[in-house]
Order: C-alpha cells, then sequence, then structure tokens
C-alpha cells in the first residue's frame, strides 16, 4: 500500500536536551527510537551520530513514518537510518529482520502525539467531535466504538477505572449502556457529552475535562499500550549493549509505575528476605541514571508546551554481571 505524506503531522518533542544527554550517544552506536512519531527526538539522536552510526526509527502509525521519514531524510547527519513499521512490543524481532541483536540505547516515548491529538478523524480527542476510533495503527482492528458499544457494563468499569483511575467509572459505564440502548456510539463528541452528563455536578466543575480518564482509558485499551509497554521492558536486558541505556518517556502514573518498578527490579533483583545472607544470585543488571524520581520539564518547557507537564523521564543504563 501506497502511504500518502501528512504535511500537517507535528510534535514537540518534550525533555529533548535530557533525552539526548541521557542515552548518552556514542557516534559509531546503535540506537533505536521506538515511537518516532514526527522525529523530533530522532533528528537530534541522528546529527550526533557519526557515518558509522545508526538509527532505527520505530512506529505504528503511517502518517508518522512518512512525515517523520521526511524529517529525517533531510537532517544533516553522515549516519545511516532505518524505518520500521511495528509495535515496539515486537523490538526484538524488528531488530532481527534488520540483522541486529544488541544496541547500545533505546528510546520510548510512550505520550501520543500532536498530531494525533489534534487531527479529528483520529478519535483521540474529548474536545474535538469526531469518529470514536483512537488507533494509534489505523490497520488494526478494534476501535474505541467497538468497546463502548458491545462492552458489558462490568468490563467498562473495569476498564475506566483500572486504565483511567477513574473514581466514577460505574455511573459512567451505567449511562453509557442505557444510551446504547437506543443508538450506537459513533462519534467523540456524543461520547463525551453522556460521559459529561454522568459526572457529579462537583466533578464537572474541576479544572480538567470530566471525558479526560475515560478517553485515556479508552485509548490505553484499544491499543494495549500497558502490555505493550511490559513486552518491551521484558525484553531490554537482552537487547542492550553492556554501557547501553534505555530512556523511557511516560506521561501517566500507570506507565511510570511500570517503568520505576521494573528499573527497581534490575538494580536490585535479589529476593531474598531482608536481614538475611544472600543466596539467589542474582546480580544486578545495571543501575538508574539521574534522579530517583526521573526527569521532569522545567517551568520555562512546560509553558512553553504544556503537553509536557505531565512528562517524566527514566533511564537505565545496563551493566556487566555474572547472569549473562
Amino acid at each position: 500500500m501506497m502511504l500518502k505524506a501528512s504535511s500537517n503531522f507535528s510534535h514537540i518533542p518534550v525533555l529533548f536536551e535530557e533525552v539526548l544527554q541521557g542515552l548518552n550517544i556514542k557516534d559509531d552506536g546503535t540506537y533505536v527510537d521506538c515511537t518516532m512519531g514526527g522525529a523530533g527526538h530522532s533528528v537530534g539522536i541522528l546529527k550526533q551520530l557519526g557515518p558509522h552510526g545508526l538509527l532505527l526509527a520505530i512506529d505504528q502509525d503511517d502518517d508518522a513514518l512518512v512525515a517523520g521519514g521526511q524529517r529525517l531524510k533531510t537532517c544533516d547527519s553522515p549516519a545511516k537510518y532505518r524505518l520500521l513499521k511495528g509495535n515496539f512490543r515486537e523490538i526484538g524481532k524488528l531488530l532481527e529482520s534488520q540483522s541486529i541483536t544488541k544496541v547500545d540505547g533505546v528510546l520510548a516515548d510512550l505520550g501520543v502525539s500532536s498530531h494525533q491529538l489534534d487531527k479529528r478523524e483520529r478519535g483521540f480527542s474529548y474536545n474535538q467531535d469526531g469518529p470514536l476510533d483512537m488507533r494509534m495503527d489505523q490497520s488494526s482492528s478494534v476501535t474505541a466504538a467497538d468497546l463502548v458499544n458491545f462492552k458489558s457494563t462490568a468490563e467498562l468499569m473495569q476498564i475506566f477505572s483500572e486504565y483511567g483511575e477513574e473514581r466514577y467509572s460505574r455511573r459512567i459505564a451505567e449511562a453509557i449502556v442505557r444510551r446504547r440502548e437506543s443508538a450506537p456510539f459513533e462519534r467523540t463528541g456524543d461520547l463525551s457529552e453522556v460521559i459529561r452528563r454522568a459526572m457529579p455536578a462537583k466533578a464537572r466543575r474541576e479544572d480538567q475535562h470530566p471525558a479526560r480518564r475515560v478517553f485515556q482509558a479508552l485509548r490505553i485499551a484499544v491499543n494495549g499500550e500497558l502490555s505493550s509497554l511490559t513486552a518491551l521492558l521484558d525484553q531490554m536486558p537482552d537487547l542492550l549493549n553492556i554501557g547501553g541505556r534505555l530512556a523511557i518517556i511516560s506521561f501517566h502514573s500507570l506507565e511510570d509505575r511500570l517503568v520505576k518498578h521494573r528499573f527497581q527490579k534490575w538494580e536490585n533483583p535479589c529476593d531474598c528476605p531482608p536481614g538475611l545472607p544472600c543466596v539467589c544470585g542474582l546480580k544486578p543488571l545495571g543501575q538508574r541514571v539521574g534522579p530517583r524520581r526521573g526527569y521532569t520539564a522545567s517551568s520555562l518547557e512546560a509553558n512553553t508546551n504544556p503537553r509536557a507537564r505531565s512528562a517524566r523521564l527514566r533511564i537505565f543504563e545496563r551493566g556487566a554481571n555474572d547472569n549473562d
């Protein structure tokens, strides 16, 4: 299938300098941007690579592959790059397809791109009316409309509570099921209004949009975001060279908790009872880099790019140990 260029694909890379410094880029290294998007971070990485360096830019969104590829094509760098379509949960297979077994750095920016949020046809936004879609990969089969129209009340409650941490998940799920009995949900504006009406008056007066948490939950469920992140983390110890670094930018507590706990476990894998000599034999896989709470956007960046306000960057460096 021939991909058409999307001229309005835009994405302001968050924590740009922190990412480039945190990856500790070697000019002859091999690096992976798991979520190329508009290629903001990818261009920064590519510019720091020399003629023997290689960047692998991955995305599951066809628009991103076209627009990001155009930016990389015009980037002033002697390094090589390759575009790969796929979900980063398949990073091992994607690298294997390029005859690569180890890399020196991996970046995963888990945020939704500005293009995806702002383009109403993609159905991510609760502020703009559009088809109830939310698929990052447009070739996947399940949309947000499928979940909203066919999941039971209990299943919707679980999605909203687990993935959106929505305290009114029961009220909202029941309102959705009642409404769909008369007509199926097809538009984001329709769903957003039903959510708003289901909320207590005090919740509707909060600063954030009443539908924000539910839309987040549906997006995570449609795209399998947490399971994809878990799959990525599972593969990282085997894919990073000694001294290689993994940098992950998360935008909500569910993602950040997964990353934080995994980094802690890699740094201290011993599962022996506290106070007793270690007999498990498990050695650290490396160490966390930077602040223990991760890097967050400066006030200047947050004011310039509001979507950076919730961003948190955590970095891990692979070490040498007897587990290898």
